[in-house]
């Protein structure tokens, strides 16, 4: 059999892999040392207790003959979806046909390039979520992948395709960068991909972590994005449910795509079409968790949640602001997006911060070629751990004074 050499075309290792063999390696060599890992965005608090009680109900359910259920529906159960649209989406003209439950936004991320044709070019930030870029590369449109700068001198919003492109991938609350994106800027993408025909892939798995009033929750929520947007929402950093794997993805009835001789056609119809064929659909007991999130209980018990990793990351930019480093994000996002000192390479600054604080964070460069010397912390971890995290950078070892000295 032949391969599909596509994949030849990607880098070696997946990013978060080439840190998790890294920091085996020293821990390998270094059995006396306590890492703390602020690098992958894995959460750390147990699931609340309103999902929790919801499992147990569903699972007694499913060992009776009438509350038993096999191959629920691919789309996902109406309560689920139901309860998505009256919650996420009140007022923004959002139906429950539109909502797709699934089992990860990063499995939505990569398995959306199903639809798309191989000859549209696409739009992909930078710095980014690998999985957009590599996805697509596996899909064979290497070649057709436009890089938009991210900047800091942008406040890391992206600029507009400069040439015409089909597909446009977005993140807001941005991973990495965890910065958001006002109204008055999403709008100008919006308003881009109207007027080219274009469809905005908008990844918005952090709304829930955003606290300032002109950062959108949803891009529904832009004029005109009901006609070229597909949104995508997870419950993993929102409720915990990085184990459990459960969540949605958005495809209005109105946004189209168009054949090679000009048909148009409705990607909700072909999404449907591919889901059908290819998923099985999430668990019945997974999703009453899902649904559970949504009771007043629950919203509450995850906000008190959220609101716990905002507070890390707050402890996190403060120290490292408080020490002279340039710290952007934290205030909408659980992701710190910190300048190296010194112009440092982001590898080199991850080798530093594991030998000299025993922390684990992410390199920038890993994102795309605009990372280059920033690094990504997470607030994911326990309040200790991240208060540990940054005595250790600040306090031990003369790391900061060190690393700072011709910042």
């Amino acid at each position: 059999m032949n391969i599909n050499e596509n994949f030849l075309k990607l880098e070696d290792s997946y990013l978060f892999s080439t840190i998790a063999k890294k920091v085996a390696k020293y821990q390998q060599e270094n059995p006396d040392r306590k890492i703390i890992k602020l690098g992958i965005g894995d959460v750390t608090r147990p699931i609340v207790q309103k999902v929790i009680e919801a499992m147990h109900k569903a699972v007694n359910e499913m060992g009776t003959s009438e509350g038993f259920r096999g191959y629920g529906p691919e789309q996902g159960y109406e309560f689920l979806r139901n309860t998505i649209v009256k919650n996420d989406y009140k007022n923004l003209d959002i139906e429950a046909d539109e909502i797709f439950v699934s089992d990860g936004a990063k499995c939505d991320c990569g398995n959306i390039v199903d639809i798309i044709g191989n000859d549209n070019k696409i739009a992909i930030t930078d710095p980014v979520y690998p999985v957009y870029v590599d996805t697509n590369i596996m899909a064979g449109r290497k070649e057709n992948i436009v890089y938009l700068p991210v900047l800091e001198e942008n406040n890391f919003v992206p600029v507009l395709p400069k040439e015409r492109v089909d597909i446009i991938y977005l993140c807001f609350p941005n991973n990495p960068t965890g910065v958001g994106i006002p109204k008055e800027e999403l709008k100008k993408f919006v308003d881009y991909a109207k007027e080219n025909k274009a469809i905005i892939l908008y990844d918005a798995a952090y709304e829930a972590f955003i606290t300032e009033e002109n950062i959108p929750h949803s891009i529904y929520e832009i004029e005109g994005a009901k006609d070229v947007a597909i949104e995508f929402r997870s419950f993993s950093k929102t409720a915990g449910f990085t184990g459990l794997r459960c969540a949605y993805i958005v495809v209005p009835k109105n946004v189209f795509g168009y054949t090679k001789q000009g048909e148009k056609v409705s990607l909700n119809k072909l999404w449907n079409r591919r889901t059908t064929t290819k998923f099985n659909g999430v668990s019945y007991i997974i999703q009453k968790a899902a649904e559970a999130i949504y009771s007043e209980e629950g919203k509450e018990q995850v906000k008190n949640n959220i609101n716990y990793y905002l507070e890390n990351a707050k402890i996190i930019k403060d120290g490292l602001t408080k020490a002279g480093f340039t710290v952007f994000g934290g205030v909408n996002s659980p992701y710190i997006w910190l300048k190296t000192p010194n112009n440092m390479k982001s590898w080199d600054f991850f080798d530093l911060l594991l030998e000299k604080a025993n922390v684990v964070g992410t390199p920038g460069i890993g994102f795309g070629s605009c990372g280059e010397h920033y690094f990504r912390l997470t607030a994911f971890g326990t309040k200790e751990n991240s208060i540990e995290a940054i005595d250790r950078m600040l306090l031990d070892n003369g790391l900061s004074s060190n690393m700072l000295s011709k910042h």
